[in-house]
């Protein structure tokens, strides 16, 4: 885009420059993932559990400090994706997690 461009920002109500814009855009998608203490979590962070937690559709349950290595963001404040041995696709919310 050229440095002259302008884009109306619908929640401003004003003409701002596209850069700008894109900026903004950008800051928008990005969410910030938080533990049960308040710690930032990011992609590939180890994690361990605070409590049990009974594993649906799996018939097991993860004991409280249990180790997860290696988590994944979701883009949701509360989801982080992870993998553990003999579970796919396990899903855990952020706040029965302790970044470590």
């Amino acid at each position: 885009m050229s440095d002259d461009a302008y884009i109306y920002d619908e929640a401003s109500g004003e003409w701002i420059p596209a850069a700008e814009a894109a900026a903004k855009a950008g800051a928008a998608e990005t969410v910030e993932v938080r533990d049960s203490v308040g710690n930032l979590l990011q992609d590939g962070d180890q994690v361990t559990l605070i409590k049990d937690l009974t594993v649906k559709g799996a018939g097991q349950t993860l004991k409280r400090g249990t180790l997860i290595k290696s988590i994944r963001l979701t883009g949701d404040a509360q989801e982080i994706d992870c993998k553990y041995e003999g579970i796919k696709g396990l899903v855990l919310r952020a706040e029965f997690v302790r970044k470590r």
